[in-house]
């Protein structure tokens, strides 16, 4: 398949994610949920813009320098005056568990930010950037004006330690899925937000809500999608590889899942419509290609999604 060049644009926080290992080693990465995906569409082959807000400190520098490392494009300047840090303590199963040090605003670049997603052709939030004030709302009259204009997607990823109202947190959720045409989510996030609902209603219900694709990671069970033309849902098998550590997983499915429909043209003022007529084989093929770049991504230390030269080996091997 040839690729289309086509502007993404990713908002959200990017922070440091101090590690510490189960067997007492610590050690500091780039991160943030919407920054890993950034990072991963890039490496993808995407152009790729990332507007986030974090400050010209020591740990700000080395966001500057990953992003540049994979030609992310950096469009405003430093907003923050410090760095957010998270610190994830990795359990022996490998899965991260997160406490947060962490301010998010937009407002010195509202009006720029809405412009700027309004002429891309893909616009993606989600985790804190999409609930936490002052910022949450500034994302949200971004993603407004530009739900008729480009493929809008979104990922709650939601951080209990952080976000603590669940009231608050789902309904920031449900606005997002309202705008966008592609949400992914996992099973973890949904079960917090609807403990007593089962995962497949909750998607048919965001389906309901606006959005025409809606995929449920499930971690070891693999990825499940649904569209309105496939209600009971199109599952597809993890990728299996040797986990050194979970993060950044979500996120690097969540990225090749937006690489790879706009590899096939899926962008811009049609790309609700064409999210919409996906075939079962497509969205099978959407899944399979996420999945994949999940599991090398579990596979090594820190959120260090694939290029697509390293993705493309494991699928064509």
């Amino acid at each position: 398949m040839s690729r289309i060049e086509t502007m993404l644009t990713v908002i959200g926080e990017a922070l440091v994610d101090v590690v510490h290992q189960h067997d007492g080693e610590t050690r500091a990465y780039p991160g943030g949920s919407p920054m890993n995906v950034a990072v991963g569409a890039r490496r993808l082959g995407h152009p790729t813009n990332f507007v986030g807000h974090y400050g010209p400190d020591a740990y700000g520098k080395s966001i500057d320098a990953h992003l540049e490392a994979s030609q992310v494009t950096l469009p405003f300047e430093h907003s923050a005056e410090r760095t957010s840090v998270a610190q994830a303590t990795i359990g022996a199963d490998g899965a991260a568990e997160y406490e947060f040090d962490i301010t998010w605003s937009l407002d010195s670049i509202a009006e720029k930010l809405t412009e700027l997603a309004r002429t891309s052709d893909a616009v993606h939030t989600g985790s804190i950037a999409a609930m936490l004030e002052p910022g949450a709302h500034v994302v949200a009259a971004a993603f407004e004006a530009a739900r008729d204009s480009a493929l809008l997607s979104y990922d709650p990823n939601c951080r209990p330690t952080l976000i603590h109202n669940v009231d608050e947190a789902r309904a920031w959720a449900e606005k997002f899925v309202s705008l966008s045409a592609v949400v992914k989510a996992s099973d973890e996030d949904l079960q917090w937000l609807y403990p007593d609902r089962s995962l497949d209603d909750t998607a048919r219900a965001w389906l309901d809500l606006g959005a025409e694709l809606m995929v449920i990671t499930r971690g070891e069970d693999g990825p499940i999608a649904f569209t309105k033309k496939y209600p009971e849902g199109i599952s597809q098998p993890a990728h299996r590889v040797e986990v050194a550590d979970t993060v950044g997983a979500g996120d690097s499915l969540m990225a090749a899942l937006i690489a790879g429909l706009l590899d096939r043209g899926i962008a811009g003022a049609e790309a609700r419509a064409k999210v919409a007529a996906l075939t079962a084989e497509d969205i099978a093929d959407l899944l399979r290609f996420s999945a994949t770049a999940a599991g090398i991504t579990v596979s090594r230390a820190g959120a260090n999604p694939p290029t697509r030269e390293e993705l493309d080996a494991v699928l064509n091997g």
